[in-house]
């Protein structure tokens, strides 16, 4: 719960990857909030505020993984909003002439989300979820220790250049610093 706030703040992309992680997690757990306690969140050393305020989030994003048919699958609606949020985002920095280098990386990117959208088979997916998904795919094959060919470390870092110039600027327009000509 602490390390989603501060994601948040720091960076919406890692955050996003981290709740999805969260949701994997809990489906990992049969979405089993008692099970899920007693085998990972009794582990965390905390005081006991701490502890019932971590258990009730997990519970609350259990419950929200039920409600919204998300138990073995998908993503949470507050994710998707998200992810939505960010391809809008996205939109208005490569129609605006003030973003070049955001442009720029772009193009460098669009080449690898072209041939991720063949191979996913996910043609409804926006750019950047379709760029979020590779990363968090490249995450759980490193967390699995499988190799990851040079040619697609190459990919992963230019799309993860993207999504970091992308959640730097959504934090400016989150706090009103990022103007665009009107």
């Amino acid at each position: 719960m602490y390390i989603a706030q501060e994601l948040r703040k720091k960076s919406i992309a890692e955050y996003l990857l981290y709740m999805w992680q969260v949701e994997d997690l809990i489906r990992a757990y049969g979405c089993n909030l008692s099970k899920l306690r007693h085998d990972y969140l009794d582990k965390f050393d905390c005081s006991d505020e701490d502890k019932e305020d971590l258990v009730d989030w997990y519970a609350n994003l259990v419950r929200m993984l039920t409600q919204e048919g998300c138990r073995e699958k998908g993503h949470l609606q507050i994710n998707k909003i998200v992810v939505d949020d960010l391809s809008e985002l996205h939109a208005r920095l490569l129609d605006s002439p003030q973003f070049p280098f955001y442009r720029s990386q772009y193009y460098k990117v669009l080449p690898y989300i072209v041939e991720l959208r063949k191979r996913g088979g996910n043609n409804m997916a926006s750019e950047v979820e379709t760029c979020l998904d590779a990363l968090y795919g490249v995450m759980l094959l490193r967390l699995q220790n499988k190799d990851i060919s040079p040619d697609t470390n190459h990919a992963i870092n230019e799309l993860s250049t993207l999504m970091g110039m992308l959640s730097d600027y959504y934090i400016k327009d989150k706090s009103g610093e990022l103007k665009f000509d009107e």
